[in-house]
């Protein structure tokens, strides 16, 4: 079994579970996940012949699961069924799951529960507490991995949509002089905080806001591992708040949405000098050519 919590909310308790039923294969579980998680899904549970779904009560409208869109060419074959399930205990169930991730021989990520490695430059402690952001998927990882072949020693590091705050402690830990890790969600922004606090960050600011906070400040890193259509909304923003050869690293979207980021960003005087893949989800480098007015 393995498990993905997004953002379940511990205040509502009563949750509709969906059984998705399909061929079982990382890149179908991948797909599965991005579009239900974009129309209300927040929690998952990866079982060896389906997939859970969980979405709160509240929100599980009459004919939701025959709306979705799947992109899969041909159709896959997909049947759900669905239950009401009451009084989770969900951080019981997040924790009897959560594992420590590694990344390479310098970053380990784990919960309080865990040991420690020895020989281990970057030892990032994260409160399970459901918020997205645990280097378990893909995309976490990839972000990661770009992140530790970059020198941010003395530099001002943005990390959007940040979740549990992952990316900005690293950045922290790495040396970066200013971090400043910004979500929209109120549960990220409270997981956020607390993980800055745990981690003995030095340089990290966390904020309850969206990109227009960026304002007039200036970055020569922005951190963004969001969506697809976030990322194409907010670019005209990433660009400004980037100095001039500033970086900019964005995930959250799949190999064949590369393209589109990449006339986005280059609309908005960025150019893209590495992408970086993992199954079907990619990870996208760009440097700011041009000051964007």
């Amino acid at each position: 079994m393995y498990l993905y919590l997004f953002h379940l909310d511990p205040d509502f308790m009563d949750y509709i579970e969906v059984t998705c039923r399909f061929p079982i294969s990382q890149e179908n579980t991948d797909r599965v996940i991005s579009v239900m998680s974009d129309n209300g899904f927040d929690g998952f549970v990866e079982e060896e012949e389906h997939l859970l779904a969980y979405i709160p009560a509240r929100n599980f409208e009459p004919g939701l699961l025959t709306s979705l869109k799947f992109p899969f060419d041909p159709p896959l074959q997909l049947t759900f069924s669905v239950r009401h399930v009451s009084k989770q205990n969900w951080n019981q169930l997040w924790e009897s799951s959560y594992e420590p991730v590694r990344v390479g021989d310098t970053c380990l990520i784990r919960a309080p529960f865990h040991p420690p490695l020895d020989g281990i430059a970057y030892d990032i402690v994260i409160e399970p507490r459901m918020s997205f952001g645990t280097a378990h998927h893909d995309t976490t990882r990839l972000m990661i991995e770009a992140l530790l072949k970059l020198d941010v020693k003395g530099k001002s590091v943005l990390d959007m949509g940040c979740g549990t705050g992952l990316l900005a402690i690293l950045a922290d830990k790495m040396g970066a002089e200013r971090v400043t890790a910004i979500d929209n969600d109120e549960w990220a922004y409270s997981n956020a905080l607390e993980n800055t606090i745990k981690n003995n960050t030095v340089s990290c600011s966390v904020y309850h806001t969206d990109a227009t906070a960026i304002g007039n400040d200036r970055y020569d890193l922005i951190l963004a591992n969001i969506n697809r259509n976030t990322l194409v909304e907010d670019m005209p923003l990433y660009a400004k708040g980037l100095r001039k050869s500033g970086i900019l690293i964005v995930s959250g979207f799949y190999v064949r949405d590369i393209e589109l980021i990449h006339s986005v960003a280059k609309d908005n005087g960025m150019e893209m000098i590495h992408n970086q893949l993992k199954g079907d989800w990619a990870a996208v480098r760009f440097v700011k050519m041009e000051p964007v007015n």
